[in-house]
């Protein structure tokens, strides 16, 4: 196929030698039909070219054309009262022909004539010979328009033949669900070839950051780095919920340096939501081999990725959470197990014996065994207090029988016992029922918190209080014990068990401990869960 731009110069060569002009130019104009968005020309030198500078857009005679597309011919253009003159540096011109290009019936452009040589002015025989032109220069726009259509329709076809492909291997990659890694690293290798970045990353959020989970490109391998969410670009992409492409990362990116994309030139940042959840943001960096700006078509293209991106960590969390409330739910029961079978043979066994020494006791007295029976009964009726005290901690019978305000204050008098201070308050408002499965989470967070300061911290007191505040419950236990250091990934079962805990009622846990002591700090929702990422999602997926 014949390139248009060179049909057109060729249609105006003609134009000049039939007409006589030593001019000729062709105008094409924009979508809105308002102005020209293309000027060819011939019969300018390329010095003459330059000096004239910016090109007409379609104003003064020109526009006469526009505003009316009908033939126009004129002995002196200058004379016309439309004549704007000539910008400096252009040739003169005094007689002029111009007519329209006309598709379809619709003006699609202009082709104009000046400065015939022989004669002075242009004839209607010119303006004939012109308008035939023009319907070929008509034609040779169509053609290329026409072809243009079809490259782009091709090439969206393909690159929507392309997402379809990707969009299928993703959910099949979802529903085998085990490997959240995996997924997403699949979905930055396809995002980034769909929409030709050089880097894509996938950054979750985990409370107050967002951490990159996966990652795909010519970036260094960001995965586990962290950024904040209130003070990044990222983050403010999250939180209004809406893509945003950014023409100059070194500049208009906050935190780019953190996750390795610094030297990137443009971005596009799209969140991942799911149910109307924040999960996190899928970024891609630098659009093509020289960094061009993303176009809308690639916004739209990452957009289903980032909502692929969302649904797999949503699964994966929700799978993750019914497995943890299974295992923690086992765990209950085998305690509530263990609790029935001390207090139905152990402890039923050791008051049979405490009896049966009792009764021996009173058969007779032998001075020489009589202070070593004494001994075992108070030994018998210690252990018998201790394994009561087992047994209230494995499944209290206050929290089923009466409420979580009575077991807390029998756990504290039981901690009490252990030789610890304890300071408790407990405001619950009565018109505030909370379902089972929550007064649950809030004492075994309170039991374990004071059972870690009893064990571990070397306290002399602790302060516990449990209330409402915004719509969430409240949970604090304040020790001035030896602390210890903080490391999540280091921490024992009780700990891990707590966070799993507060995971699941879609709270937040907060630990800090110094030489000063230690706060255990939980918010716990009322009502209906809103999970955030898993404690330890960001190793899942980074190691």
């Amino acid at each position: 196929m014949l390139d248009p731009e060179a049909v057109l110069r060729r249609i105006l060569e003609d134009a000049r030698a039939i007409t006589g002009a030593r001019y000729a130019a062709l105008g094409v104009l924009d979508e809105q039909r308002t102005q020209l968005k293309r000027f060819v020309t011939v019969g300018i030198d390329d010095d003459t070219y330059r000096a004239i500078g910016e090109l007409p857009r379609g104003r003064g005679v020109l526009g006469v054309l526009i505003n009316d597309p009908r033939p126009l011919r004129l002995a002196q253009v200058g004379d016309h009262p439309k004549s704007y003159g000539f910008p400096a540096g252009h040739p003169a011109m005094g007689s002029f022909l111009g007519v329209p290009i006309l598709i379809r019936g619709e003006a699609w452009g202009n082709l104009y004539l000046t400065e015939k040589a022989v004669g002075g002015e242009f004839t209607e025989e010119d303006e004939e010979a012109a308008l035939i032109l023009a319907q070929l220069a008509a034609t040779a726009i169509q053609n290329a328009q026409l072809y243009e259509t079809s490259e782009h329709q091709r090439t969206e076809a393909e690159r929507a033949l392309l997402g379809l492909r990707a969009a299928r291997d993703i959910a099949d990659a979802i529903a085998g669900v085990g490997d959240l890694k995996r997924v997403l690293e699949l979905i930055v290798k396809r995002g980034r070839a769909l929409v030709d970045a050089r880097t894509v990353l996938i950054m979750l959020r985990e409370e107050d950051s967002l951490v990159v989970a996966a990652s795909a490109g010519h970036a260094i391998d960001a995965r586990g780095r962290r950024i904040p969410t209130t003070a990044s670009t990222s983050g403010r992409v999250l939180d209004r919920g809406r893509p945003e492409r950014i023409a100059d990362v070194s500049s208009l990116m906050v935190h780019a340096e953190e996750l390795g994309v610094s030297n990137a030139q443009t971005a596009l940042l799209v969140p991942m939501i799911h149910r109307g959840t924040r999960v996190g943001v899928l970024a891609a960096f630098d659009h093509g081999s020289a960094g061009e700006t993303f176009t809308a078509d690639d916004e739209e293209a990452l957009r289903s990725f980032a909502s692929s991106a969302g649904t797999a960590v949503a699964v994966h969390r929700s799978v993750e959470a019914e497995r943890l409330r299974a295992m923690i739910s086992a765990a209950d029961a085998e305690r509530a197990r263990w609790a029935r079978e001390l207090h139905d043979q152990t402890l039923q066994a050791l008051g049979g014996l405490r009896v049966l020494l009792a009764s021996s006791l009173r058969r007779g007295r032998n001075e020489t065994f009589e202070p070593t029976i004494r001994q075992a009964i108070e030994d018998v009726e210690l252990e018998t207090d201790n394994l009561r005290a087992i047994i209230s901690d494995l499944r209290p019978s206050l929290l089923d029988d009466l409420g979580l305000v009575p077991a807390l204050e029998a756990l504290f008098e039981r901690r009490r016992a252990a030789g610890l201070e304890i300071r408790g308050e407990i405001a619950l408002p009565d018109e505030l029922p909370l379902e089972k499965e929550l007064e649950t989470t809030i004492y075994r967070l309170v039991q374990e918190a004071l059972t870690n300061v009893v064990k571990h911290a070397r306290a002399m007191y602790a302060d516990v209080t449990v209330h409402v505040a915004g719509g969430a419950v409240v949970v604090e236990v304040r020790d001035d014990g030896i602390g210890f250091k903080v490391d999540e990934r280091g921490a024992g079962f009780g700990l891990a068990g707590m966070r799993e805990r507060v995971y699941l009622a879609g709270g937040k846990l907060e630990l800090r401990s110094d030489e000063r002591g230690t706060l255990v700090r939980a918010l716990l929702p009322v009502g209906a869960p809103t999970r955030g990422a898993l404690p330890s999602i960001a190793d899942q997926v980074a190691s």
